[in-house]
């Protein structure tokens, strides 16, 4: 698979001593699909599928006289992680088309749960019937704990960060971007010409 530009240039297949390599456009690392655009829409939509399913589990054991608690209980501990399974690396790069795919989810399974009460009822009003947050804060909690979380020495991907840097960050960016050496902005006037009066005043 190749992202970014270099794939609308449309390389050559690499080849090995054992044959050629095929190029795909999507796969699966770690239970998160990645697709070569990097919209995430190939694992939200993957998402959704999995969750479609669990949500009809839901509905047989609603039928088979389970208690709301024990429904409540069934989603948060079966369903909800499908919907937050590795949000710190496909969170903040959502569209807002697809948080709200993914919120319906949850919309559902609280109709589900509480059929009887939400009929009709904002989904932030059933959220509080639910005692449940919106995914998208807890996918916000999540990351935001989790980059705090690898900041810390004894975290395991500590040693991942790079080093922090002594110098005054204007140091750096004035080293980096070359902005100590800045050349004066000319505004289309000659440096010998003077503008004519009447051009400054209009």
């Amino acid at each position: 698979m190749i992202l970014g530009p270099l794939a609308k240039s449309n390389p050559p297949l690499l080849t090995t001593n054992v044959g050629i390599i095929d190029r795909v456009t999507s796969f699966k690392l770690l239970g998160v699909h990645i697709d070569s655009t990097l919209t995430w829409a190939t694992h939200v939509n993957n998402i959704v599928k999995k969750v479609t399913c669990r949500l009809y589990f839901l509905k047989q054991l609603k039928r088979a006289g389970l208690s709301t608690s024990q429904l409540v209980h069934y989603y948060i501990a079966v369903i909800r992680p499908v919907l937050e399974y590795c949000v710190p690396a496909w969170h903040y790069a959502l569209t807002k088309a697809q948080t709200q795919q993914l919120e319906a989810l949850q919309k559902r399974a609280i109709h589900i749960i509480f059929s009887s009460f939400t009929p009709g009822m904002l989904y932030m009003s059933t959220l509080s019937v639910a005692n449940l947050a919106t995914l998208a804060s807890r996918r916000d909690e999540i990351s935001i704990t989790f980059f705090a979380g690898i900041t810390e020495p004894s975290s395991s991907l500590y040693h991942l960060l790079p080093a922090i840097s002594q110098k005054p960050v204007k140091e750096n960016l004035q080293k980096g971007r070359g902005l100590g050496h800045r050349t004066p902005i000319n505004f289309g006037i000659h440096p010998n010409v003077s503008p004519k009066r009447e051009e400054i005043e209009t």
